[in-house]
């Protein structure tokens, strides 16, 4: 398994939890969520948290995922960290690897589209 601890950083409480029990299903990573990504990059560049890999939302309140991205990019003790752009926002590849992300996947609502997905991934 190449990636043992997962953050989801996602507004949306009921897409997390879809995709935690993908993640489950196809994978013993540790899994956490966080909702609020002015949070969640304190907590980062705190190394609070130490995630291998980060699956993250383009639309939030308080703060984008592009600008999240932007942000994490720009510290160096978080900016290796691998991030997939994860979100129903449609966002071009070529965008996505501008903004130095790992990959962008649009979320699927099928179950097993997302466990497919995820195996890929992991």
């Amino acid at each position: 398994m190449k990636y043992k601890n997962i953050l989801q950083i996602d507004d949306d409480f009921d897409d997390c939890e879809f995709f935690q029990q993908a993640l489950e299903a196809v994978s013993t990573a540790a899994y956490m969520a966080l909702h609020n990504p002015i949070e969640a990059l304190q907590k980062l560049a705190d190394r609070e948290i130490k995630p291998d890999l980060i699956f993250l939302d383009i639309n939030m309140p308080l703060m984008s995922g592009i600008e999240l991205l932007a942000e994490i990019k720009k510290r160096d003790a978080i900016k290796n960290i691998p991030v997939i752009i994860f979100s129903t926002a449609p966002i071009s590849a070529n965008l996505a690897k501008l903004l130095d992300a790992k990959d962008y996947v649009t979320k699927p609502s099928n179950f097993n589209d997302l466990k497919n997905i995820l195996r890929e991934i992991l």
